[in-house]
Formats: C-alpha cells, sequence, structure tokens
C-alpha cells in the first residue's frame, strides 16, 4: 500500500504540472509567430508604403490612382533620334510621342536623360494636323503659363532642365485615343581622341542615391518620384523616376528608333558600338548608322565610334560661324606628346560598392581594378578604397607595388560585392588624403593619381565637384564609368575639376580597350601650363574655356571664342614634365564653315559663369547673366525652360485629367533590386499588417493577464 500510495503520489505530483508546461510552451511558440507575424507585417507595410505594380494582361502597365481604383493602361512612349554629324558638333532631333490608349485624359510626365553636354534649342508640339512652335522662357514663367493652359483645357508641352544630363517633359491634356510628339533639337560636342571619335545617346539612367535626412517640411504627399526632398538634394523628387523592367511597359513602348548620318570631312575608314549591333553604309564620305535590329529597347546607352582613314587622323581644326553679325571660331589642337619618361606613381584605387553597383556593373569595376593593378611597376605605391554606406582602405597608407601586396589586393578585390548606399563624399576624403590633415612622407616623388571608378548614381553632384576642388591638393582624379547608363556628367565634371580624364566601361567585353587607353595616359607626360594667345584681345576674352585643363597623351585641345573672323594665327604653347616648353600654331585662315558654334559657345560661357556656384549658391548677378545669355542663344538652362501652348481649348473644364508618370527602364545588367515601382495608394496591405499587428499585441496583453491573475 505504502508503495501503491507513493506511486500515485509521483503520479500526481508529475502530472498537475503538465497543464503549466503547456501553457508554457503556448506562450513560447505564440511569442515567436509575433515575432514572425512583426516581420511579416514590416514586410507589407513596406509594400504598401513604399512601391507596387499589378498587371493585367501581358505587357499592360497599370496604375492606382489616389482613390485606390485602376487606370487604364499607361500611356505608351516611343522615341525617334536623327543625329547628323558635321565636323566635332552633332545636331539631334528627338521626337518623343506620347499614345494616350485609355479613355481619359491625360497628362503625360517623363523624365529622361541627354547626353551630359547637350544644348536644348528648340522645341516643336505636335497634335494631329497642329504644329506648335515652342518658346524658350524664364523658368517660372514657362511653368506659369504651361499651368494656366493646363488648367484651361488646352494642349501645352514644357521641357526643363533638372541637372546637365536630365530633363524632365510634361505633356498636358493628351485626348483619349490620341497621340502627341514632342519635338526636341538639341547639339553637342563630339569627342575625339587618340584618333577615334565618340558620339553617345543616352536612353535610361541609373536610380541615384539621396543623400541627407528628409525635409521636415517636405511635401507630405506623392510628387511623383520615388525619394523625397533631403537636406542635401532638395529636388530628389524631381530626378528620381521610376524604373521599371521592359515587360512592364505596353510592347512598342520604351523603345527608339535610331539614325546617324556622319560627315566628319575626311573619309571614314571603320564605325563599331561596344553597346549595340550597328550597320553602316557608306557614300562617299558620308557615313550612315542604324541599330541592326531598327529599333532599340531603352535599356542602355548607345555609343558610336568612329575611327578615320589610316594618316588622316585630324592633328588641328578650325569652324568658322557668323550668326547675327557675330563671328565664332572654333579650335582644335592635338599636341604630339612623344616624351616616354615616366615618373613613379602612387595610385589609389576607389571603386564603389554600393547597392547600384549590384550586378553587371560590380563585375565591370571589378575587372577594372584588376586591369589597373596590373599596371602597376616595382618603383610605384598602391592603395585600394571601396566605398558604400562606409569607405574603407585595404591598407591605412599605400604601399609598395611588391607581388605580396598586389596579390593580397587582388584577393581582396575579388571578394568584393555590392550593398548599401553611395556616400561618396567620405571616399573623397579618404582619396585625397585631406580627413587626417597630412599627406604620408613617404610619397614624396610620386606622381600622385587617383583612380574612381562608379556609376556615378549620387543626387548631390554639384557638392562633391566643390568638395574635388577644394581638396585635390597634389592628386589628380580619373573617372572610370561603370554600367550601362551611368551619369556622364558626373564621370566628366568631376575629372575635370580633378584634373585628369573621364572614360566609360560599357559591358565587360568593353573592359581592356578603354581601360588600356585610360592606365597608357597615366603613363604618359602630361602637358601642363597650357596657354591659347589669339591674334587679339577681344578674342581672347571671350573664349571658353577660360583655363584650358592639363592635356593627356592622345588628347585634343578644343578652344571657341567669339568676335574674331578667321583671320591671324592661334598660338598654343604648354610645358612638359622635364620642365621644357612645348609650341605649336593653328592658321585660322584654315577655317572650314561650322553650325552651331554660336551655342556651343554659350554653353561653355553658361558652364564657366556656374562654376562659381558648385555649392548650387549662385549670386543674383550671375544668374541673370546666365538668364540673358540662355534667351539670347535659346538654350535650355537650370533658369529657362521651354514651352510650347495651343490657343484652342480641347477638353471641357470640369473634365477629369489624370497626371501619369512615365517610368524609365532598369539599366541592362542591373540588378532587380533596384526596381523602383509606381507607388499605389491601395491600403489593402498596410491593413492586413496593421490588423496581424493588433492581433499580436492583443496576444501578448492577454498572456500578460493570465500570468498575473493565475
Amino acid at each position: 500500500m505504502l508503495t501503491s500510495a507513493v506511486a500515485t503520489s509521483s503520479r500526481g505530483a508529475a502530472t498537475r504540472p503538465a497543464p503549466r508546461r503547456v501553457i508554457r510552451f503556448m506562450e513560447s511558440v505564440s511569442l515567436w509567430l509575433a515575432f514572425l507575424l512583426m516581420l511579416a507585417s514590416h514586410s507589407m507595410m513596406a509594400e504598401a508604403m513604399e512601391t507596387s505594380v499589378q498587371t493585367e494582361g501581358a505587357g499592360a502597365f497599370h496604375f492606382v490612382d489616389s482613390a485606390g481604383q485602376w487606370q487604364e493602361p499607361a500611356t505608351l512612349l516611343t522615341t525617334d533620334y536623327r543625329v547628323t554629324v558635321s565636323g566635332l558638333i552633332a545636331d539631334t532631333r528627338l521626337r518623343q510621342s506620347f499614345e494616350n490608349t485609355s479613355q481619359q485624359w491625360r497628362e503625360g510626365v517623363f523624365v529622361f536623360p541627354l547626353p551630359e553636354n547637350a544644348s536644348v534649342y528648340a522645341l516643336t508640339m505636335t497634335a494631329g494636323e497642329r504644329v506648335i512652335v515652342g518658346e524658350i522662357k524664364e523658368r517660372a514663367e514657362a511653368k506659369r503659363q504651361y499651368d494656366q493652359a493646363k488648367k484651361e483645357g488646352r494642349r501645352a508641352a514644357r521641357v526643363d532642365q533638372q541637372r546637365p544630363n536630365l530633363f524632365t517633359t510634361r505633356l498636358a491634356n493628351i485626348p483619349p485615343g490620341e497621340t502627341v510628339t514632342v519635338e526636341l533639337h538639341y547639339q553637342q560636342a563630339v569627342r575625339y581622341q587618340s584618333g577615334e571619335f565618340e558620339l553617345r545617346l543616352p536612353t535610361t539612367l541609373t536610380p541615384r542615391y539621396m543623400q541627407g535626412t528628409p525635409i521636415a517640411d517636405g511635401p507630405k504627399q506623392w510628387q511623383g518620384g520615388w525619394a523625397t526632398p533631403t537636406t542635401q538634394v532638395p529636388d530628389a523628387d524631381k530626378i528620381s523616376p521610376y524604373t521599371v523592367l521592359p515587360e512592364d511597359v505596353g510592347p512598342d513602348s520604351h523603345r527608339a528608333k535610331v539614325e546617324l548620318v556622319i560627315n566628319a570631312g575626311l573619309p571614314v575608314a571603320a564605325v563599331a558600338s561596344p553597346s549595340h549591333g550597328l550597320t553602316s553604309t557608306w557614300s562617299g564620305d558620308v557615313v550612315t548608322v542604324t541599330p541592326d535590329n531598327g529599333t532599340i529597347l531603352m535599356d542602355q546607352d548607345l555609343v558610336v565610334r568612329w575611327s578615320p582613314v589610316r594618316g588622316q587622323e585630324p592633328s588641328a581644326a578650325v569652324f568658322h560661324e557668323r550668326w547675327q553679325g557675330e563671328d565664332y571660331l572654333l579650335a582644335l589642337l592635338v599636341p604630339g606628346l612623344t616624351q616616354d619618361r615616366q615618373l613613379p606613381r602612387e595610385l589609389i584605387f576607389v571603386i564603389d560598392t554600393s547597392g547600384s553597383m549590384a550586378g553587371q556593373s560590380i563585375r565591370q569595376a571589378r575587372a577594372s581594378l584588376l586591369r589597373g593593378l596590373d599596371t602597376l611597376g616595382s618603383a610605384d605605391r598602391f592603395n585600394v578604397i571601396q566605398f558604400n554606406s562606409q569607405t574603407s582602405s585595404l591598407h591605412p597608407q599605400a604601399v609598395p607595388a611588391d607581388s605580396y601586396n598586389l596579390d593580397q589586393a587582388r584577393r581582396y578585390v575579388r571578394n568584393l560585392t555590392a550593398d548599401g548606399g553611395t556616400e561618396m563624399a567620405s571616399a573623397l576624403d579618404v582619396a585625397l588624403r585631406q580627413s587626417d590633415g597630412g599627406a604620408d612622407e613617404n610619397a614624396a616623388g610620386y606622381v600622385r593619381q587617383v583612380v574612381f571608378m562608379t556609376d556615378g548614381a549620387v543626387g548631390n553632384e554639384a557638392a562633391l565637384f566643390a568638395r574635388i576642388r577644394q581638396q585635390l591638393g597634389d592628386s589628380r582624379l580619373f573617372t572610370v564609368g561603370i554600367g550601362s547608363a551611368p551619369n556622364m556628367h558626373f564621370m566628366r565634371e568631376a575629372a575635370r575639376y580633378g584634373r585628369g580624364t573621364y572614360t566609360a566601361i560599357s559591358d565587360l567585353g568593353d573592359v581592356s580597350g578603354p581601360l588600356d587607353e585610360l592606365f597608357s595616359k597615366m603613363q604618359s607626360p602630361v602637358l601642363t601650363d597650357i596657354r591659347a594667345r589669339w591674334p587679339d584681345q577681344q578674342a581672347a576674352s571671350e573664349s571658353f574655356p577660360r583655363r584650358t585643363g592639363d592635356l593627356f597623351k592622345g588628347e585634343p585641345m578644343v578652344q571657341v571664342t567669339r568676335g574674331r573672323a578667321a583671320h591671324g594665327e592661334l598660338a598654343v604653347s604648354g610645358r612638359l614634365p622635364d620642365g621644357s616648353r612645348w609650341e605649336q600654331s593653328l592658321d585660322l585662315q584654315q577655317a572650314a564653315p561650322g553650325k552651331g558654334l554660336h551655342r556651343y559657345w554659350a554653353r561653355e560661357k553658361i558652364d564657366s559663369l556656374l562654376d562659381t556656384g558648385l555649392s548650387g549658391q549662385v549670386d543674383e548677378s550671375t544668374r541673370e547673366e546666365v538668364t540673358s545669355l540662355a534667351l539670347e542663344h535659346q538654350l535650355m538652362t537650370r533658369y529657362t525652360s521651354f514651352v510650347a501652348l495651343d490657343k484652342t481649348p480641347v477638353r471641357e473644364v470640369g473634365t477629369d485629367l489624370e497626371t501619369e508618370h512615365l517610368p524609365t527602364l532598369l539599366p541592362a545588367g542591373s540588378q532587380p533590386g533596384m526596381l523602383r515601382y509606381p507607388q499605389t495608394a491601395t491600403l489593402s496591405p498596410l491593413l492586413v499588417a496593421l490588423g496581424l499587428l493588433g492581433l499580436m499585441f492583443s496576444s501578448a496583453a492577454l498572456m500578460v493577464h493570465r500570468r498575473v491573475f493565475a
């Protein structure tokens, strides 16, 4: 009996705690489930608050309006480029056609790239049989006139410059089922170096990283871009168009026709492209170039290069134009630098490992950096710096380029991955070695060069240019544009302020050629202290750029001036690395006819005036001078816009007008994580998330209540 009683007592003692174990087990499970629900709700809230897209039918792209209602398929976009190259100037007619396939009146808004040195000088709007010629206006006045026409139901078009290479087209009152076309004309200088001409047509853009914190008194509602204004990028909402995949738009949308007619004034031997397949047709010295497939998908820059017949490469050229009673001259001179003297270098490689570099871009950057390491000699020093949200260096200071250090660097580079933000300022501080206030004493006697490899996907370019100019010291900055749609405005201007040069890598198969040329320049003598002497003082005072930058092997000096007829000689001199003088002259009487030189001159002068306001602050007198020049030469700037207005209303006042922000395509080779889909106002994911959170907190409260009152 005793044994039985003890056994019974033991079983009772063992069975009584069972309910508590179950309760604790269920509490633990509930807490873990609550944690998982929190993660799930966070994801759904992010989906609701950030961006989403839904498609209905193949290639049909839909938006959700502020009431959460489905709209009809978005406006379709087709583009047509016709480019005519005459000498050193390329003139482009760009047509953007907006087809409204819905049953509602539309306003289309499209943020798009142009070449970083583009000068937009004309606008027309075509709707049916009506052709309306645009006018250049001060930006505020253009906006006022456009808004008034939009309100009154009249067709209107407006184009604004957001950055030198980023513009916005607005097209009001597109009737249901109709197509309205905006035609822009712009010109750009053709790049010439090492015996080869190059032209780049950007078609999309890499989403930019917006530095700074959100502005407290900024807009509270969606303004059309995926980003909101910040303290460092106050116009972030205007330069952040949504980025989507080709299958997210109509099957015929976001495709471009291209025709390039090259009349270089000399026989062309070959035409090639590292980005697209091309078909070239010769008619004498004139070459017509078109894409192999007739059209191109607008997801990467089109790069076209052509080379003259061997022995016909220009070493000097001069062009003349007379416009409104004024003479304009454009001169090109290629110094024949033949010295082979090489000085020991301290080469600092800076590689962008931010999230926008994920995919093909980081592979291009790694391959480029490895190629650069191969150029180092035993007398050189080097270091590798990477940056994303943070900046880190392989070594605290530059180290000798011996086999051990190079092998270590190669392993380091091969393991680099892309993630995080694009905090470029700190990387510049470290690379230019101003952060610690002093230079490495071991660097004496070395030529210091910084190679900056990035896609340039930043929104605060002006602040970075100011930083480069202020902190450059004795260094030279060379930029390498990475990706299928790099920010070439940043590449070119950063190199200019850094007294270096820039290049671009279009794809992995195009790494060796451009980089070998770049590193060859960096190893070659540089011509400094360059002076251009025009025949008279008036031409000298009106010539640009004001101070010619240093020239590397194969690079031309280009000068444009106003107020000088084609007489006399232009004398150019400079200093070689050994201290000796270099001189050459150009006979201006050999000038060939030129077209658009007055716009080229005006753009150069405007850029010179705006250089003084790198921080973004421009005084009133400079603003007035820039505006006056832009109005005189019919150029778009940050202070002037083009506007075209129809006089006859087509939409009855009171009829709804929907605004659509057309997306750009994700750059080819980029990771899907860079997609920025149009924001929706549907709250269902958010409501589900809030419901789950409410359930989580209710469960937690119930468990606490049971434990207290058990």
